[in-house]
């Protein structure tokens, strides 16, 4: 994962490879930081996620839930086909901010 300052209180977190039970603890921990730290939003660059199960769907759920607990704006953006596929079979992608475009959802 890449952390990245975009704008004043702004972020962009790189998301690369798989977002599974290995890797889902370190991407929570990386998303809580950076909402605390960057309280103008967090956005979340996915277009490198090669696969997602349910513990990666079930992080990025939690830190947008604190997220919007305290006030920050947390995005999905460039949405790669394997989580689009994956939000799409769940159902929850109306629980993110996403870049509708990349979802191929209307």
């Amino acid at each position: 994962m890449d952390v990245q300052t975009t704008g004043p209180g702004r972020c962009r977190v790189t998301v690369a490879g798989e977002l599974d039970v290995v890797s889902a603890p370190a991407v929570r921990d990386t998303l809580s930081e950076a909402t605390s730290r960057h309280p103008a939003g967090v956005d979340i660059g996915c277009a490198q996620v090669t696969f997602c199960d349910c513990s990666g769907l079930s992080a990025l759920l939690a830190a947008t839930r604190a997220a919007r607990a305290v006030g920050v704006e947390l995005r999905l953006c460039a949405v790669s086909p394997a989580l689009a596929r994956l939000l799409r079979l769940t159902r929850t992608s109306d629980a993110f901010t996403i870049e509708r475009e990349h979802l191929g959802i209307r």
